[in-house]
């Protein structure tokens, strides 16, 4: 099985990434990812936004920011959003985005918490 390549997300994955989160759930049209992917795109400070690739299709994201002084905590990191397109479901597409960016935070010393988006 292919191993997808991950990268982090860049503006022109946005229309990629609202397609996927369309895929998986129709009603959450009302949540504007395009938005949302082009900021964390944007932003270089403290967000680390994944893509995932397959032949040079976007087929999966994880979308993450860095929070400081927040609930309590001094530095913490905080998965927004993950996504895999379904066609692509059970291929470990999820897996190897959590564990990249496990491993980003993990080198910043960062806890990671999630929250459901």
């Amino acid at each position: 099985m292919e191993e997808p390549i991950i990268r982090e997300i860049r503006l022109e994955d946005a229309q990629a990434i609202e397609d996927i989160r369309a895929a998986i759930s129709p009603q959450d049209a009302n949540v504007d990812f395009l938005k949302l992917v082009k900021q964390q795109a944007s932003d270089g400070n403290g967000t680390t936004s994944l893509a995932a690739e397959l032949n040079n299709k976007v087929v999966g994201y994880m979308i993450s920011t860095t929070l400081y002084a927040g609930f309590g905590i001094r530095k913490s990191a905080w998965i927004m959003a993950i996504g895999v397109h379904p066609d692509y479901m059970g291929r470990g597409i999820g897996l190897a985005l959590a564990n990249r960016i496990c491993d980003i935070y993990v080198l910043q010393s960062n806890r990671i918490y999630s929250s459901v988006m």
